[in-house]
């Protein structure tokens, strides 16, 4: 059973920029989508970022142009680069495959605060 483990977060001020990790006990195919979710207190998970392969990312409209998605199979890792950070960005992040159908076990996922 593939797991994730998520690593990177905390308590930064607005603006500033935070690189979170993921790192996957097994081998995802390139072909599979992988994706960042955030979940905050009352409220669902919500995909944050896709990416298939290492080039094709899909975010969503609040993260344009600030995250950046990325992924290094040869190491099973993927990372997401938060630039420009909001206070609405705060949440627990969690990695995953990036579709719905194809959700394994979540990890313990990573807190991300953004305070002044």
């Amino acid at each position: 059973q593939v797991q994730f483990v998520e690593s990177g977060g905390g308590l930064v001020q607005p603006g500033e920029s935070l690189t979170l990790s993921c790192a996957v006990s097994t081998n995802i195919s390139r072909a599979a989508p992988m994706g960042w979710y955030r979940q905050v207190p009352g409220k669902e998970r919500d995909l944050v970022a896709t990416i298939i392969g290492s080039t094709i990312t899909n975010y969503l409209d609040s993260v344009k142009g600030r995250f950046t998605i990325s992924r290094d199979n040869a190491k099973n890792t993927m990372f997401l680069h938060m630039n420009n950070l909001r206070p609405e960005d705060t949440g627990l992040y969690y990695c995953n495959l990036g579709a719905a159908r194809l959700l394994k076990a979540w990890g313990p996922g990573t807190q991300v605060i953004v305070s002044a």
